[in-house]
């Protein structure tokens, strides 16, 4: 397996973009074919169970959305940690960090799905669910929410890997999850007809063999983790909780700001019936695509900036940062025309339905907006997290979430009268905001002179 250390020794500022590359392309790949079964789920919920199901699948993947955002801020939060150990050499640390996210996250994990599973009813509701789907919404909810503890699993275990420079082995586990995930989707809901709950088992299922092969590999490979998997070392270190917190809770309120706002707008558009819902969850599934690759390339380039950081070497950091922009820029470009020239094309696979139909070239225009957002928030993002600004990672979610997008969302689509095309445009230009805010402070040079997570 290859080290960080070797990561940051072969790295020099000609061939950023190569190691940079390098690096994200497994976790973009495995990224591509999440989304690409996600988008093939769709296609047979959307043919099989119409526009009701496609809704239904909708409102709960937004509520299990949220609950997830949780977990991955924590496990994000743990990435940067051991990149930035990984940049001292420090395999003791690295240990007791593994040790404390296992119990610290699992257990998040549990209680986390116990608090939402009884607060599902409330939670619908406040969705402004549509009675049409109401019991398919809920069905699948409860399903992904009693399989929560492996979605944060197998998270937590590519985090980990991802801070020690392997970003192969994450896209093995996810590749697993997503291939099985469509086979017993097909299963459960085209041949056992079960409804959207079997998308829900689908998705569970190929989650927790994911998990469980992880975890086999990780006790494999103990010796070059440095964790031994004693029982005593699954103990919660205060002194590595602590910066988990520090770092992970504001990373979980950005992602859950972001998520209760979306949710937010998304009981707005939900009021306007179960066509509104099927196209919102089209176009939040085609939205991943785009994520594909902001994603992976800002994972990639946190954990680099982190390591190198680490290791003192500040010269390299400017340069990974415009290259994160210029790589998210162009596949921004070229994905948004794509998407624009062929919208009912791109449509047709998921419903067939002429009134959602009807609205796919305006949704397109919709995403483009997202997906530069997405390219502009990425580079600054990496920063930001690599450097385990935490005060700052949550002044952004806060931003981002609450008051832009909340606002702009209320500003279009009520107050300037622009229905539901204003909540889906304010929703997807809210992202800007946490693109200017990381800029000024990166043009700053303040980000020099900070301290890490781990100091």
């Amino acid at each position: 397996m290859k080290t960080g250390n070797s990561m940051i020794n072969n790295l020099t500022t000609g061939n950023v973009t190569r190691q940079l590359l390098r690096f994200a392309f497994p976790f973009a790949l495995s990224n591509l074919l999440q989304v690409t079964f996600n988008l093939v789920d769709m296609i047979i919920i959307g043919q099989h169970l119409g526009s009701g199901g496609l809704s239904a699948v909708s409102i709960g993947g937004d509520l299990l959305a949220f609950c997830m955002m949780l977990g991955i801020g924590f496990s994000n939060a743990g990435q940067v940690m051991i990149s930035q150990y990984v940049g001292l050499n420090d395999r003791k640390a690295i240990s007791r960090t593994i040790g404390t996210m296992f119990t610290f996250i699992l257990s998040l994990a549990v209680i986390i799905s116990l608090i939402a599973i009884c607060m599902l009813d409330v939670l619908l509701r406040v969705m402004n669910t549509p009675a049409a789907v109401y019991s398919q919404a809920k069905g699948y909810a409860i399903i992904c929410f009693l399989g929560l503890i492996f979605t944060f699993g197998y998270s937590m275990i590519s985090a980990i890997l991802r801070g020690m420079g392997d970003s192969r082995r994450p896209f093995v586990f996810i590749a697993i999850a997503a291939v099985l995930n469509v086979v017993l989707t097909y299963l459960f809901v085209m041949v056992f007809e079960i409804g959207a709950a079997g998308a829900a088992l689908g998705t569970v299922i190929g989650q927790a063999v994911s998990f469980i092969i992880s975890l086999i590999y990780l006790y494999i490979k103990r010796e070059s983790f440095g964790f031994d998997f004693r029982l005593q070392s699954f103990k919660i270190d205060s002194k590595k909780l602590l910066p988990l917190i520090k770092l992970g809770f504001p990373l979980a309120m950005q992602n859950a700001a972001v998520m209760i706002s979306m949710m937010f707008i998304n009981s707005y558009v939900n009021s306007y019936g179960v066509v509104a819902s099927a196209v919102t969850g089209v176009g939040n599934k085609l939205r991943g695509v785009m994520s594909i690759i902001s994603n992976a390339i800002g994972a990639a380039g946190s954990s680099m900036i982190g390591q190198n950081l680490g290791a003192k070497k500040l010269e390299r950091v400017q340069a990974i940062v415009k290259t994160i922009l210029i790589i998210c820029l162009t596949a921004c470009l070229a994905i948004s025309t794509l998407f624009i020239l062929f919208s009912k094309d791109i449509f047709r696979i998921f419903d067939s339905n002429p009134e959602v139909l009807a609205w796919a070239p305006t949704y397109m225009w919709v995403l483009a907006v997202y997906f530069l957002t997405f390219a502009t928030m990425a580079p600054f993002q990496a920063l930001i997290n690599g450097l385990g600004h935490a005060v700052l990672s949550f002044v952004m979610g806060f931003m981002d979430g609450v008051v832009t997008r909340i606002g702009l969302a209320v500003l279009l689509g009520i107050v300037f009268k622009m229905g539901i095309v204003g909540f889906w445009l304010g929703s997807a230009a809210a992202g800007f905001t946490t693109a200017i805010i990381g800029a000024i402070y990166y043009y700053s040079g303040r980000w020099k002179r900070r301290k890490l997570l781990i100091d």
